[in-house]
């Protein structure tokens, strides 16, 4: 009889261990890294050597819209389910609930890698190339707020080095400056640093592994209606057009769907949803 228990008990045990280890696994993947870019329209990024191979050899969404003009509402939306009134690029403090409560409520790791940013939680609009209006998460006044929070946005110097040590978070959010974006040069200069600097991991397959890479842009050019480029890319991920009417608010709900995080209850709740696009 106790030969019967010790191995029930065993068995238990590896189960539980199991559990644990596979606690925070996605439906579909287990880490995400989002990339924004600005201001460009879906024609322009797709003559563009490296978003175009994303797209062809990932999820590409032909009728993929932003929310609004200009930068900053668009940020807010896909971190937060709102614009929440917000309708320029002035720093702002919005007392929210955000993807960060969501996450943390089941224990995903996240972080914020920005370029330029200098740490220490800094609140101010620009320095060097580093733009806050392209930063929703120091917007959020439950991350500014809180310290332990405001320590997970760092400079981007951080993402090689975590990733070097496997310790890359679960949801991943990387903000280029004010060059790299395309903002104050062009689609042709973002994707050669985009290539420059995600190329070699794209073509990891230890990298890659349940990881997706989520490419967008925060609005097209301002003219007609504001399609915008998304791509998903991933070892996961089917390769396809899609021609579904979906938004910003659609990635958000995909990552709440991912993980089982339920919903921030706003523009997320009601978002169209990303199609069918995995293996």
């Amino acid at each position: 009889m106790r030969k019967y228990l010790f191995l029930f008990s065993f068995a238990f045990s590896f189960l539980s261990l199991q559990n644990f280890a596979n606690a925070d696994s996605g439906k579909y993947f287990d880490r995400v890294i989002i990339v924004v870019f600005e201001n460009t329209n879906y024609s322009e990024a797709m003559k563009e050597s490296f978003f175009t191979k994303l797209a062809n050899e990932g999820a590409n969404f032909t009728n993929f819209n932003s929310l609004t003009h200009p930068s900053q509402p668009n940020y807010i939306g896909l971190t937060s389910g709102s614009i929440n009134g917000i309708t320029n690029d002035s720093p702002k403090t919005i007392n929210v609930q955000n993807i960060t409560d969501l996450l943390e409520e089941k224990n995903i790791s996240w972080k914020v890698y920005a370029e330029d940013y200098p740490g220490n939680c800094y609140q101010g609009a620009k320095i060097k190339e580093y733009a806050r209006k392209h930063n929703p998460f120091i917007s959020f006044l439950n991350v500014q707020s809180n310290p332990s929070r405001c320590a997970k946005i760092v400079n981007s110097s951080e993402f090689a080095t975590d990733a070097a040590n496997n310790s890359l978070p679960e949801y991943v959010f990387y903000i280029p400056n004010l060059e790299n974006d395309g903002h104050d040069t062009s689609a042709s200069y973002a994707n050669n640093w985009y290539e420059k600097t995600f190329g070699n991991y794209i073509n990891d397959a230890k990298f890659m592994d349940r990881t997706i890479l989520v490419t967008t842009f925060d609005e097209n050019e301002g003219t007609g209606k504001n399609q915008i480029y998304t791509s998903i890319f991933g070892p996961q991920v089917q390769a396809g057009s899609h021609a579904e009417n979906v938004n910003l608010y659609s990635l958000l709900a995909l990552i709440e769907d991912n993980w089982g995080l339920g919903s921030l209850n706003k523009q997320d709740a009601s978002a169209p949803a990303i199609p069918d696009i995995w293996k």
